[in-house]
C-alpha cells in the first residue's frame, strides 16, 4: 500500500515558513545546549536571534523555555542578553516555566563580570512572578552591598520591583532601611539617586497605614538629607538633579539664613543648560521664599533672564512648556514681565499652539505703558492665514480693553475689524463689542452706528450672532430698523439650530417691544408662540416664562426683562484662586501646561481615595463587619460630587401640581393654554392674547392622578453611573425636617442603611462622624428604568436632616419624596 499523501498547506505571513520550524528550532537549540566546539557561540547568536524575531512578531515560541535556559550556560554576553529577554517576556504568563530559570539567574548573580550579575539580577527581579519572590530575597541583599556600582543600582530598583509583587516581602527583609544607609553613604550619585527614588516611592504608598513609614517619609526631608543631597547635585545626572530638586523644594528651612544658603548653593543651576533643571530649580526658589514677600519678588526678577532665554532657545515643544510656566508666573506678578512683552511676539515659523499661548501671554502682561505697541501688533495677526490665530488675535485685543487700558484706541481698532470683509474677523469682533458695550456703555454712539451696517444675514457663528442681537434688543432706540432686522430673524426661526441665537431672540425682541411696542408687537407675538413650540426645554421654559410675566403685569415684566443698564465692572474668571494656587503647588510638572490640577486629568488609581471630610472630620465609605451593608468607596476625583454639608448646589424649585398654568407640550401648536382658564382668569391675559395675536383654544380636562410608585427591590447600580448622573441632574426636591433628641441620641448608620434597603431604597456611600452623617441612597422605579438619587444628611446634635432628590423623570419626584418620608418615619424619624 502506498504511503499516504503529505497535505500541503501555505504559510500564514503571522507564523514561520515552513511546518516544523520551531521544532527545527528546538532541536538545533537542545543539539547546541551543551556543546563548546568552536564556533557554537556563532550558531547559538544565530538561533537565538531568529527565536527574538518570531517573538517580537507575535509568534508563542514558549515551548523552546527550556532550551534556550540550557544554551543560556555561556560566557557570551550577548546571548545571556537575548536569553534574559526571551525569560522576561514569557515568565509572568507562564510560572511554571519560569521556575526553571531561577538556578541559572542565580547562578549568573554570582558571574565574576559584573555586567553578568547586573543584567542577571535585573531579569530576575523582572520576573513578576509572586510565587517565586523568597528566591529574589537572597540575590538583592548581596546586590545592595556589591562593590561594582552598577550591580547596585540595579539592586535598588530590583528593591522596588519586589515591593510592587510582594510588598510585605519587601518590608520584613528591612530594605526599606538598607537602601536609606545606601543613599546617605555610596559613592555612586546614580546608585544615590536610584535610592532616593525608591524609597520616596515606597514610604508613600506605605504612609498611609503605618506611622512609622509616615515618620520615614518626612526624614528624606529633613536638613541632613537635603544638605547633603545638595551638596553633591553637581554630580548627579540631570535626572536626578530634578529629583533631589523636587525634594528640596518640600523641605521648610529654618530661618531666612538657611533659605539663602540654599538659594546660594542653587543659584549656578539657573544656567543649565537642561530646561528640566532650571523649572526645578525655579520651583524651589519660588517655595522656598513664599513667605518672604519682597524676596519673592526678587527672585522672580533672577528667574525671568534664564526661563527667557529657555523659551528661546531649543524645540518647539520645550518652548511651549516654559511658556506654560511663564504664563503661570504671569498672572501671579504681570508688571514682572511687563518690559519684555517683545519676546512673546509671534514667529513666523511657530506651530499654533506656541503661538495662542504667546497672545495670552501678550494680553497677561499688556499695562499702560506697552498697550499700544501690543495692541499694533495684535492687530496684525488679525490678517493671519491661521484662522484659529486670527481669531485668538482678536479675542486678545479685547481682552486687554476689558482691563481698561488705552481704551479710546482699542475700540477704533476693533470696530475696523467690524468693517474687514472676512467672516470670521467680523464675527469675533461682534463678540468683544457686546462685552465692551456692557462695561463701557458710554461707547454705544460710536459702535451701534458701525454694527447697524453689519447684515444679520452675513453673520452665520451662533456666538456672534447672538451678539448681534442683543444689541438689537438692547440699543433698539438707537437703531431704527431694529424692530424688522428682529422679525425677520423670527420668521427664519426654524431655520437657526442654535438654542443660544432663540434665546437671545426671545429677549432681544421683548426688549424691543417695551421700548418700541408698535412696530415689535407682531414679532412679540410670533416669538412667544415659537418659543411656546420649540422642542428645546431652555427655549420653551424662557418663552413660558416671558409670557406669565406679561399676562400677570406688563409695567412688572418691564422692570425685570429691561432694567436700567448697569455697567459690568469685573468679568468673571473662568478659574478660581484655589485652582491657580494648587497649579501653582504642582509648579514643573503636567498640572501647569495642561492649567489644571493633577486631580483633575490623573487615572483613579493614581489619585488615592478621596474621604468624605467636609467640617466632619474622615469619611467612612463602606463598613468592615460582616453583617453590615456594603457601600461603594467614592474615588478622589469625585471631589466635586461629595462637597462638604455647608456647600449649597444649585437647584430647581420642586414641580408643583397645582400650578396656576399647564406648560404645553413640546409637540402642540405654536399657542399657550392657562390650565386654571375655566376657574379664575388672570387679569388681562386675554388682553395680552389678542395683542400678541395668540390663540386660545378650549380648556383642557385635568389631568389623571398618576399610579403609586414601585421600587425595584433589586435595583443595580454602579457607582461610576451614580455620580455621573449626580452631577448632570438637577435637584428637582430639597427639604429638611427635624426629629426628636432620644431618636437622634439612639441614630445607627448601619441600622438606618438596612432598614432603607428593606424599603428598596439602597446605600450606595454612607460617612462622616458624630454629630454629622451622609448619605447617599438611590432607588429605581419597578416597571421602568428611572432612577432616584438622594444625599441625606443629618446632624444629631441639632436634630436637623436634610434631604436632596435628582431624578431621571422629575414628575415622579414628589411621589418618590412621599415614599421615602414614609421610610423614615417607619425608623422613628419624621
Amino acid at each position: 500500500m502506498a504511503p499516504p499523501a503529505h497535505s500541503h498547506r501555505s504559510a500564514s505571513p503571522s507564523q514561520p515558513s515552513g511546518k516544523g520550524e520551531v521544532s527545527d528550532l528546538k532541536s538545533q537549540l537542545r543539539q547546541l545546549a551543551g556543546s563548546r566546539a568552536p564556533g557554537a557561540d556563532d550558531s547559538k547568536r544565530e538561533l537565538f536571534k531568529k527565536v527574538i524575531s518570531y517573538m517580537t512578531i507575535g509568534i508563542d515560541v514558549s515551548s523552546l523555555f527550556g532550551e534556550m535556559v540550557m544554551c543560556s550556560a555561556t560566557s557570551d554576553i550577548v546571548l545571556k542578553k537575548m536569553c534574559y529577554l526571551y525569560v522576561g517576556n514569557y515568565a509572568e504568563v507562564n510560572p511554571d516555566l519560569a521556575l526553571l530559570t531561577i538556578n541559572f539567574l542565580q547562578r549568573d548573580c554570582k558571574d565574576d563580570d559584573p555586567m553578568i550579575r547586573g543584567l542577571a539580577l535585573r531579569s530576575l527581579s523582572s520576573l513578576r512572578v509572586s510565587n517565586l519572590v523568597e528566591y529574589l530575597v537572597g540575590p538583592l541583599g548581596s546586590g545592595l552591598k556589591d562593590n561594582n556600582s552598577y550591580v547596585r543600582m540595579v539592586a535598588v530598583m530590583g528593591v522596588l520591583k519586589l515591593y510592587h509583587i510582594s510588598a510585605s516581602t519587601c518590608i520584613d527583609a528591612d530594605f526599606p532601611a538598607m537602601l536609606k544607609h545606601l543613599m546617605l553613604s555610596d559613592p555612586d550619585t546614580q546608585v544615590v539617586a536610584n535610592c532616593l527614588y525608591a524609597l520616596q516611592e515606597i514610604w508613600s504608598s506605605e504612609a498611609s497605614t503605618s506611622e512609622e513609614a509616615a515618620r520615614d517619609k518626612e526624614s528624606l526631608i529633613s536638613k541632613p538629607v537635603i544638605y547633603y543631597l545638595l551638596n553633591r547635585i553637581r554630580e548627579f545626572s540631570e535626572w536626578a538633579q530634578c529629583q533631589v530638586l523636587e525634594l528640596a523644594a518640600k523641605y521648610i528651612p529654618s530661618d531666612s539664613n538657611e533659605i539663602f544658603d540654599i538659594m546660594n548653593l542653587l543659584e549656578d543651576r539657573l544656567q543649565h543648560a537642561n530646561g528640566a533643571v532650571v523649572l526645578a530649580t525655579t520651583k524651589v526658589f519660588l517655595q522656598l521664599t513664599l513667605s518672604m514677600n519682597d524676596v519673592h519678588q526678587q527672585v522672580y526678577e533672577r528667574i525671568k533672564a534664564p526661563l527667557l532665554t529657555l523659551m528661546s532657545s531649543g524645540s518647539p515643544e520645550q518652548s511651549y512648556a516654559v511658556l506654560s510656566h511663564l504664563h503661570l508666573l504671569v498672572m501671579r506678578a504681570p508688571y514682572i514681565f511687563s518690559s519684555d512683552y517683545k519676546h512673546f511676539y509671534c514667529q513666523y515659523n511657530e506651530p499654533s499652539y506656541v503661538k495662542k499661548l504667546k497672545l495670552e501671554m501678550l494680553t497677561a502682561v499688556a499695562n499702560e505703558n506697552n498697550t499700544y505697541e501690543i495692541v499694533t501688533e495684535l492687530c496684525e495677526y488679525a490678517a493671519n492665514v491661521d484662522i484659529a490665530i486670527a481669531r485668538e488675535s482678536i479675542r486678545a485685543v479685547g481682552k486687554i480693553a476689558l482691563q481698561q487700558y488705552d481704551v479710546n484706541a482699542i475700540v477704533d481698532r476693533l470696530l475696523q475689524f467690524l468693517e474687514m470683509e472676512k467672516d470670521y474677523v467680523t464675527a469675533e469682533a461682534l463678540v468683544l463689542v457686546k462685552d465692551l458695550l456692557r462695561k463701557y456703555p458710554q461707547w454705544s454712539h460710536d459702535c451701534i452706528a458701525v454694527v447697524g451696517n453689519i447684515s444679520s444675514k452675513n453673520v452665520q457663528e451662533p456666538k456672534a450672532k447672538a451678539a448681534l442681537i442683543w444689541m438689537l434688543g438692547e440699543y433698539s432706540q438707537e437703531m431704527t430698523d431694529a424692530p424688522y432686522v428682529l422679525e425677520s430673524l423670527i420668521e427664519n426661526w426654524d431655520d437657526e439650530h442654535s438654542a443660544e441665537v432663540r434665546l437671545h431672540l426671545l429677549t432681544a425682541v421683548m426688549k424691543c417691544f417695551f421700548k418700541r411696542p408698535p412696530e415689535t408687537q407682531k414679532a412679540l407675538g410670533a416669538a412667544l408662540a415659537a418659543g411656546l413650540a420649540d422642542f428645546h426645554r431652555d427655549v420653551h421654559d424662557r418663552a413660558l416664562f416671558y409670557y406669565r410675566l406679561l399676562q400677570y403685569d406688563v409695567s412688572v415684566a418691564e422692570c425685570i426683562i429691561n432694567p436700567p443698564k448697569q455697567a459690568v465692572s469685573v468679568f468673571a474668571d473662568t478659574q478660581s484662586s484655589e485652582i491657580k494656587d494648587r497649579i501653582f503647588d504642582e509648579f514643573n510638572s503636567l498640572s501647569v501646561v495642561y492649567q489644571k490640577p493633577s486631580y483633575m486629568f490623573t487615572d483613579k488609581e493614581h489619585r488615592g481615595p478621596f474621604e468624605l471630610s467636609d467640617e466632619l472630620g474622615k469619611l467612612s465609605t463602606g463598613t468592615e463587619s460582616a453583617n453590615d451593608v456594603p457601600a461603594h468607596r467614592v474615588e478622589a476625583n469625585d471631589k466635586d460630587l461629595l462637597l462638604s454639608i455647608s456647600e449649597k448646589e444649585e437647584s430647581i424649585g420642586a414641580i408643583n401640581n397645582d400650578s396656576a398654568y399647564t406648560a404645553p407640550l413640546f409637540d402642540t401648536p405654536s399657542v399657550f393654554v392657562p390650565a386654571s382658564q375655566s376657574q379664575s382668569e388672570p387679569k388681562g391675559s386675554l388682553a395680552i392674547d389678542d395683542l400678541l395675536g395668540l390663540v386660545l383654544p378650549a380648556a383642557t380636562a385635568p389631568a389623571p392622578s398618576p399610579l403609586p410608585l414601585k421600587l425595584n427591590s433589586r435595583a443595580i447600580l454602579d457607582s461610576a453611573i451614580f455620580q455621573q448622573k449626580w452631577r448632570q441632574l438637577q435637584i428637582s426636591i430639597s427639604q429638611e425636617h427635624s426629629m426628636s433628641p432620644a431618636v437622634a441620641a439612639a441614630l445607627t448608620p448601619q441600622a438606618l442603611i438596612q432598614h432603607m434597603q428593606a424599603q428598596s431604597i439602597h446605600c450606595i456611600a454612607s460617612g462622616g462622624q458624630s454629630p454629622n452623617f451622609k448619605f447617599f441612597f438611590f432607588a429605581q422605579k419597578a416597571e421602568e428604568p428611572s432612577t432616584f438619587l438622594v444625599e441625606y444628611k443629618i446632624n444629631t446634635s441639632s436634630g436637623k436632616a436634610q434631604i436632596n432628590i435628582k431624578a431621571d423623570d422629575q414628575s415622579t419626584s414628589e411621589a418618590f419624596s412621599t415614599l421615602f418620608c414614609s421610610a423614615l418615619s417607619e425608623f422613628g424619624m419624621p
